[in-house]
C-alpha cells in the first residue's frame, strides 16, 4: 500500500524504515585505520560500507559470475542500511539529514558485467524509501571492481548534507 502524500511528511526516516520491515543494525565498526564518519560543517562524510549483516555474515564474491543481480541488489540495500546506522550513530537521528548529496558504490564485478547500476539501485532505492525522492535521491556514481575487501558483494560510501 502506498503511503498518502501528506502523512508520509510527517513519518521520520526511523518511522520509515519501521514500516518498511527494517530495523537499523548498530554501526559497523571501521575493519581499518580510518572511522566510520567524520563531519566537516553541514557535510558528513561516511566511510565504505559493506553487505555485512547484524550477525557478522558478509556477503561475498563476483556479481555476474557467483552472485545474481536481484542477490546484488539486496546486498546493496543492506550495505545501504549499514550507511544509515553509521549516520544515525553519528547524527542522534536520521531526521538531521538534509541531502543524500553522493553516493560511490563499488560492485565486485565479473569481467564483462555491466549492470552496476541495477544492483546499486538497491542502497539508492533505499535511502529514497527512508528520506523521501526530494531528500534521498542525490547524485550517484556505480563503478565496478576486480576485487573489494573481503571479497564482499558491494561497497558504498556517502556524502550527506546535516543540519
Amino acid at each position: 500500500m502506498a503511503l498518502d502524500s501528506n502523512i508520509a511528511t510527517d513519518l521520520t526516516p526511523e518511522m520509515r524504515l519501521a514500516g518498511l520491515g527494517l530495523a537499523l543494525p548498530s554501526a559497523p565498526e571501521p575493519v581499518a585505520n580510518f572511522v566510520a564518519w567524520r563531519r566537516v560543517g553541514p557535510l558528513l562524510y561516511l566511510s565504505g560500507q559493506g553487505p555485512l549483516e547484524a550477525d557478522g555474515h558478509l556477503h561475498v564474491g563476483r556479481v555476474g559470475e557467483e552472485v545474481g543481480i536481484e542477490a546484488a541488489y539486496l546486498h546493496a540495500r543492506l550495505t545501504g542500511l549499514n550507511l544509515l546506522a553509521v549516520a544515525k550513530d553519528a547524527l542522534g537521528e536520521l531526521g538531521r539529514v538534509r541531502n543524500v548529496i553522493k553516493l560511490l558504490a563499488f560492485v565486485n564485478a565479473a569481467p564483462g558485467f555491466a549492470q552496476h547500476p541495477k544492483v546499486i539501485n538497491g542502497c539508492s532505492d533505499l535511502f529514497v524509501a527512508v528520506f523521501g525522492e526530494a531528500i534521498g535521491r542525490g547524485a550517484r556514481s556505480a563503478i565496478g571492481a576486480g576485487s573489494l575487501p573481503g571479497n564482499q558483494t558491494v561497497e558504498v560510501e556517502a556524502i550527506l548534507e546535516v543540519d
